[in-house]
């Protein structure tokens, strides 16, 4: 354990002092995959329930984990800090697996779309949410899978995360009931490649940490080539690394609708805030919490597909490497999850004051020059925050790392908002400025001119009248057995 944790700290040296680090970069058109017929990718979860019924209904039951809850609704702030993004109509907590393609289909930030060339999104949205995505990226080749907007998917991106996206099911091992580990995503294995975890030479345990990778991770679509995703590893995997490289590059994810800030989106770095972690550093893997190996009524040992919180399967998880009680450690980790947002919720103040002192500037006739180096730092500040606040788990996976990246968040934000006071004191702008009421969710949407109902109302037409389309396609298609659920 304690090799892997001086493995991952020898690769970052590493990366810090090869020479030719500049020079990594996303893939170019000519370097993506093509098409490969001869690899073929059962992306129906359904057809694997005899030969695995254990794993299976392991899998399944992270149907149980169904709450759907607005974050929004429970901190209006957001709703400001991701001002003109997708983000600011909805934004749920995670849930299970097992809806990975409802979710998708139902959240606002997808839109409505009325045919395959309409909406918001890329075809990239779909990208973790199930084997369907290798599948097609075998059939149709990167460049082809990546074109065009989310919608072309809705018929073939059908079946939710599932066997296929970890496991080689046509393998002679799989058949034998190994586990067949493989990254079914190329762009996941370059990114691999670049922080020297190359999947086909790591050890056991770093592929049972990688093949989480697929999808809990932090990445881009990079406009300039087929809006494919890259992992922005190219200098490292923490905060200040990703942020390098993302400001070299001088990537945005959006305009800010009220500061002008060129943002960041932050996905989820959860691997990248593991790797970092007392638990990465001491090759304690996402399996071992998340999937740990349980005992059925028949004797036999094999991994529990039902993934979800290490602590509802204590006996198995936590307590093979931790002497103290569940109670001891529920209440140590829920200590640092307090503590982390505590003050994350500090830096959310900063940063929501920050936008709307940007707009007053501008308001009052601030020139881009003047506005540079403030909105760098608002940019700065959000980068960190989301890191922090898309970290699912970082509480329990790297709290000391989390910690220390809302500090610096803070530090940037007292930054942004004292560059911003002097230019509001250039252009005779009383302050405090007037900051508008964002206590509910209903006031910030109003506050940011997002007409949340209109958005509900073509978003149901769009679930009444395409996804049944969507749905009819891919059973005729024989992709899937029964229509994933509507909610």
């Amino acid at each position: 354990m304690i090799l892997a944790g001086t493995s991952f700290l020898i690769v970052q040296q590493a990366i810090a002092e090869d020479k030719s680090v500049s020079e990594r970069r996303a893939p170019t058109k000519a370097e993506m995959t093509k098409p490969n017929q001869n690899l073929i990718i059962e992306a129906n979860n359904s057809l694997f329930a005899s030969k695995y019924p254990k794993q299976y209904q392991g899998w399944s039951d992270t149907a149980k984990s169904n709450e759907i809850v607005s974050a929004l609704e429970e901190n209006p702030r957001l709703i400001v800090l991701w001002g003109g993004y997708g983000f600011a109509k909805a934004y749920n907590k995670p849930r299970g697996h097992f809806y990975t393609i409802t979710d998708v289909r139902n959240i606002l930030r997808t839109g409505a779309p009325v045919d395959d060339k309409t909406g918001p999104m890329p075809m990239a949205c779909w990208t973790c949410k199930g084997p369907d995505v290798p599948r097609l990226i075998a059939e149709w080749g990167e460049e082809e899978y990546f074109r065009g907007k989310w919608a072309r998917g809705g018929g073939e991106i059908v079946n939710s995360i599932g066997c296929a996206d970890c496991h080689d099911t046509k393998s002679k091992d799989f058949a034998e009931g190994k586990p067949a580990l493989r990254i079914a995503r190329p762009h996941v294995a370059r990114a691999l490649d670049i922080i020297g975890k190359e999947f086909t030479m790591s050890t056991k345990s770093d592929k049972r940490a990688a093949v989480c990778a697929n999808c809990h991770v932090e990445y881009y679509f990079d406009k300039a080539q087929a809006n494919n995703v890259v992992f922005p590893w190219m200098k490292g995997v923490d905060v200040d690394s990703m942020e390098k490289y993302y400001d070299e590059i001088e990537f945005f994810d959006w305009k800010h609708s009220l500061s002008k800030a060129p943002m960041l989106k932050t996905q989820h770095p959860d691997y990248e805030t593991w790797l970092m972690g007392t638990h990465g550093k001491n090759g304690v893997t996402c399996a071992d919490c998340h999937m740990p190996k349980v005992q059925g009524a028949d004797g036999k040992v094999y991994t529990d597909h039902k993934i979800g919180n290490p602590f509802d399967n204590f006996e198995n998880t936590c307590s093979n490497c931790h002497d103290q009680s569940k109670e001891t450690l529920r209440k140590v980790i829920s200590d640092h999850k307090k503590d982390i947002k505590d003050v994350m919720s500090k830096l959310e103040d900063q940063i929501v004051k920050a936008h709307f002192e940007a707009k007053a500037a501008w308001d009052a006739g601030a020139t881009e020059e003047e506005m540079k180096e403030a909105l760098k730092a608002i940019r700065h500040a959000q980068w960190r925050w989301d890191y922090s606040a898309a970290s699912h788990g970082g509480h329990m996976h790297a709290p000391d790392i989390i910690l220390k990246v809302i500090a610096s968040g803070l530090d940037r934000a007292v930054d942004a908002r004292a560059k911003l006071a002097l230019v509001l004191a250039k252009h005779g702008v009383q302050q405090p400025i007037d900051y508008p009421d964002i206590s509910t969710a209903e006031k910030a949407w109003k506050v940011m001119g997002v007409d949340i109902e209109k958005e509900r109302a073509n978003k149901e037409k769009f679930l009444k009248e395409i996804v049944p389309q969507w749905n009819k396609y891919a059973l005729e298609k024989g992709l899937i057995l029964e229509v994933p659920p509507a909610k």
